[in-house]
């Protein structure tokens, strides 16, 4: 307990706060987590679905799939908490005042142990203080 005073007031003394670049990339780590472990309410609170929301997923064979947003905050039981683990890389961001649209690589392995690589570019706007998706695009990509 003494350790965890002393972090917090070590944090409240020097002042520290958490760059917009540290708190996007948090945040979808935890959107990226929260979905694979199937804690729907975690998960929907990465997002802030907006009439011009958009998801769109392409697919292996050449198709792409126009997801509806609300699917990111009240999924599908069969499809949310499927396990795995995923790692983000690559990250690349624009960021003006409260919009931002982030580009990254991921890596994704199911809980079977099949991996996935996709590129992704992610929306985001900053609302009441706080980074919150509200769109996003994937495209699988080959390793050689």
């Amino acid at each position: 307990m003494k350790t965890l005073f002393l972090l917090l007031l070590t944090t409240i003394t020097i002042g520290y706060s958490q760059t917009d670049e540290e708190a996007i990339i948090s945040l979808l780590e935890k959107e990226s987590a929260t979905w694979r472990a199937g804690d729907i309410e975690a998960h929907a609170s990465c997002w802030s679905i907006r009439p011009y929301s958009r998801i769109f997923v392409s697919t292996a064979d050449g198709n792409s799939i126009d997801v509806p947003p609300i699917m990111m905050i009240n999924p599908p039981e069969n499809i949310i908490g499927q396990g795995g683990t995923s790692k983000n890389s690559n990250y690349k961001m624009n960021i003006a005042e409260n919009h931002a649209w982030v580009s990254h690589d991921e890596e994704s392995t199911t809980a079977d142990g099949i991996t996935n690589y996709t590129y992704e570019i992610r929306i985001l706007e900053k609302i009441d203080g706080d980074w919150k998706l509200v769109g996003q695009s994937i495209h699988p990509r080959k390793i050689d």
